[in-house]
């Protein structure tokens, strides 16, 4: 999975000839080809929130942390409390530096007492890596990357159910939010996880070996079809996202940002037992409050929010864009941004400057998109 193209610095997956022969339009994403859409995005958004959608995550990293003290170790290397995770069961959580800057969001899932699995961000795989590698000292556990043996596909949208249920062995009314178990999906033995980025109902299947992910992806493809399943790429999973008011590492998330100011300060496990790497910058952080904070931004009129562009109010710069696009479902640009944690939200007129010009904006609550339950 991870071996270069003939003549491509790019690493491609399991299915880089199954997204070719699909006709998608293939990018560079974080060192790997990677689609970023199929037949437009605003289509593959749409089936997502209206209908399923099916995506490649195997680009990601999967790390394992095994042995006697993989709990302990995990408690002492994240933010988050590990050992009160049930087997079964996942966590999002996050690895930070000692001044509390965040080095990657992750999912980690109790795979056993004495296995995790920690899903990082492909760019930020090798990172992880070597931080969870130095903080395993003086553990009896060991930090095995296995990102190579695995494929991960993801499908997504309020039909994800229908068009798994008749491929699994797995009573998908059983699998609860944030659990995975080991299945099979297309007679084919898979992790399979009620996990997903893009603010619905969806699921996550980790296949290994990665080979098996083609004939897995065609599958789907096939039972999903009555269901109104398509691929999507990239782009259609960054404006779901951003809909949901999920961070995204390189945007919202970077070494100079305190979970605090990301509005993630939930995943600080401040109270569990023991020190943990970051602690005592994020209990400082938590002390004496963000000094800014991350806000929605929905414009007035027709003009597309970019990351980068300055936020204003009353004509006074008071922060900066960190995400933006024209929003499919509410038909208006959108934008995730940072601004002063001391700014008043009720009073003054905000705008975001555009190249120039001043586009008029409502500051508004995260996230844009919460799905009915």
């Amino acid at each position: 999975m991870t071996a270069p193209d003939q003549g491509s610095a790019l690493r491609t997956t399991p299915l880089h000839a199954v997204h070719q022969r699909a006709g998608a339009t293939l990018v560079d994403f974080a060192g790997w080809e990677m689609p970023l859409r199929y037949a437009g995005e605003r289509a593959e958004h749409t089936a997502v929130r209206e209908r399923a959608g099916l995506f490649d995550l195997s680009h990601m990293g999967e790390i394992h942390v095994v042995g006697a003290q993989a709990a302990d170790l995990l408690d002492y290397a994240l933010v988050g409390h590990l050992s009160q995770v049930a087997v079964g069961r996942a966590r999002y959580t996050m690895i930070t530096a000692a001044d509390g800057g965040v080095l990657d969001d992750l999912i980690v899932y109790r795979l056993a007492d004495d296995d995790y699995l920690v899903v990082a961000n492909a760019a930020n795989t090798a990172a992880v890596l070597a931080a969870l590698t130095e903080r395993a000292a003086g553990f009896d556990a060991r930090v095995e990357d296995r990102s190579a043996d695995y494929a991960l596909i993801a499908v997504q949208g309020p039909a994800a159910a229908a068009v798994l249920a008749p491929l699994t062995d797995a009573d998908l009314d059983t699998i609860k939010y944030y659990a995975g178990y080991r299945h099979t999906v297309a007679g084919r033995p898979a992790l399979l996880a009620r996990t997903g980025y893009t603010g619905e109902d969806g699921f996550e299947i980790f296949l290994t070996p990665g080979t098996e992910a083609p004939a897995v992806w065609a599958a789907l493809l096939e039972a999903g079809e009555p269901h109104g399943l398509v691929p999507a790429g990239l782009s259609a999973r960054d404006t779901l996202r951003l809909e949901a008011g999920m961070p995204l590492y390189g945007n919202e998330l970077d070494p100079g940002t305190t979970p605090y100011e990301a509005g993630l300060g939930r995943v600080v496990k401040l109270d569990k037992p023991g020190d943990f790497v970051g602690r005592a910058a994020l209990a400082a952080a938590a002390g004496s409050g963000p000094r800014r904070r991350l806000v929605g931004l929905v414009a007035r009129g027709r003009r597309p929010l970019r990351k980068g562009n300055p936020v204003l109010c009353d004509g006074r710069e008071v922060g900066v864009v960190t995400s933006g696009a024209p929003s499919p479902t509410l038909g208006s640009p959108i934008a995730m941004a940072y601004v002063e944690a001391a700014l008043d939200s009720a009073s003054g007129a905000f705008s975001v400057d555009v190249r120039g010009r001043a586009e008029e904006v409502d500051l508004v609550d995260l996230p844009f998109y919460k799905r009915d339950r």
